[in-house]
């Protein structure tokens, strides 16, 4: 059984054993008219009325960081145990490096094969530049040529034409210029074929420097990998989980395993208490709060509710939400993980008019009909013995000859033994009925369940 529970239900027992010695001692009255019933009266006091709500939660870090691996291999050594404390930086584990080791040195001889290449190819490039050179020079020549030969075509037909020289001569100065032109279109061909060579080079040359950047990425990244190897705390605490061992192997293809959990500060903690949405609404976030822990049973440890997280969850079909309450531990005697059994004040009233709560819960065992003219004459109305919505409720107190009056009143805040009365026809010392017996005295009392009610703004 939970110690929430348990300390719950102690507790009200306590409080009806304690209405129970009050009754025999400042006002228990057995009423036995003549034939009727036996009725268990209690008194209207003034006194203090504080209501709480009370959960069991779980004492954590507020801040805990998990320390994780993003490569995988055999876990060499473990530098870090269970409660040691570490700074920024410090070394936790070592994971095998052999593997990344190796994976570096392949990366760089990668990068030294990318950067030859691409010396390579630029070397390439200037004697592709070189040729075209020599190519324009030697086109240069061959149109010089055939300048040259054209004339000389043009003088010796003019000379032909007039009989000055021989026909076969006019036909070699025709082949020569045939010639010559030939020459020219293969010295331009020579430098478009050079300049072709040139272009092809330099994408050659493009894609072998996108080959050294790519290398120098997987450089990178071989360097990364193996500065991975070394898990290094993220920051400044205190190790409170270790899930390796030395020799275990990590895998870290889906997700980063988590080989540490550290606390950052344990000398501020918080406690997640787990209270139920029919209570959340009286909690007020910057409120007061107390718990107790089996460690300390007798000390009573103060914090303040920080936050009412909206992530709801069911348990056993209650929903649940978590209730943040911070403290402080100085000296680090609460520990995580804990249990907390916390109780959060939602109200407190002085000098309150204190109506028992077994009050609050009885009904007399008569018809219907005669409590329905009862509630009629005594002008109660129907919400306080329906609904008892804005607080209504009803009690009963002993009249005149001992006869049973209703009696509308407006509840408030209520504790585990007594409700305060915000209004009604009700005096301090007024005797109410918190429960009948048969008349012959021999059967248990009939009555409500001590327990308050759920007036508005409170919890029971």
């Amino acid at each position: 059984m939970a110690r929430g529970t348990k300390d719950t239900r102690t507790r009200a027992a306590a409080a009806a054993a304690a209405g129970v010695v009050a009754l025999l001692l400042l006002g228990f009255w057995m009423r036995r008219p003549a034939g009727g019933p036996q009725y268990l009266t209690a008194p209207v006091k003034r006194g203090a009325i504080t209501s709480a709500v009370e959960a069991t939660g779980t004492i954590n870090p507020v801040t805990t960081v998990p320390v994780g691996s993003y490569v995988s291999g055999t876990v060499k050594y473990i530098f870090a145990d269970f409660n040691s404390r570490v700074h920024a930086g410090q070394v936790l584990a070592q994971i095998d490096p052999d593997i990344y080791e190796a994976q570096l040195t392949t990366a760089r001889g990668n990068l030294a094969g990318a950067q030859a290449n691409l010396h390579n190819l630029q070397a390439t490039l200037a004697s592709s530049r070189a040729l075209i050179e020599g190519g324009e020079a030697n086109a240069a020549k061959s149109e010089a040529d055939l300048g040259y030969a054209q004339a000389n075509a043009r003088r010796i037909a003019s000379l032909s034409t007039q009989g000055l020289v021989p026909l076969d001569q006019r036909d070699q100065t025709q082949s020569t210029l045939a010639q010559s032109a030939a020459a020219a279109r293969a010295a331009r061909a020579q430098v478009s074929q050079a300049k072709a060579h040139f272009d092809e080079v330099l994408a050659q040359i493009e894609q072998a420097r996108a080959q050294v950047a790519a290398m120098q990425g997987a450089l990178a990244q071989a360097e990364a990998n193996l500065r991975y190897t070394t898990i290094v705390s993220p920051t400044e605490g205190t190790v409170v989980a270790r899930n390796v061992a030395v020799g275990q192997s990590v895998a870290a293809s889906l997700q980063a395993p988590n080989l540490f959990t550290i606390a950052q500060d344990l000398e501020r903690m918080q406690v997640y208490a787990k209270t139920d949405e029919s209570d959340t609404g009286f909690i007020k976030v910057g409120g007061d709060a107390t718990f107790q822990v089996d460690a300390f049973p007798n000390e009573v440890f103060h914090g303040r509710v920080s936050a009412i997280r909206l992530n709801a969850y069911i348990v056993q079909n209650v929903v649940t939400y978590d209730t943040v309450i911070d403290f402080d531990n100085p000296d680090e005697r609460l520990l995580p993980g804990e249990t907390a059994y916390v109780t959060i004040p939602t109200g407190h009233v002085e000098r309150a008019l204190e109506i028992p709560n077994a009050a609050l819960t009885f009904t007399p065992d008569l018809p219907a009909g005669e409590l329905q003219r009862l509630y009629e004459r005594f002008k109660v109305p129907e919400a306080a013995h329906t609904t008892h919505l804005g607080g209504r409720q009803v009690v009963w107190k002993l009249g005149a000859g001992d006869g049973l009056e209703p009696v509308f009143v407006t509840a408030g805040i209520s504790d585990y033994s007594n409700t305060q009365m915000v209004a009604g026809n009700l005096r301090e010392g007024d005797q109410l009925v918190t429960g009948a017996a048969n008349p012959a005295g021999g059967g248990p009392p009939k009555g409500g369940a001590p327990r308050p009610p759920r007036p508005p703004a409170q919890r029971r």
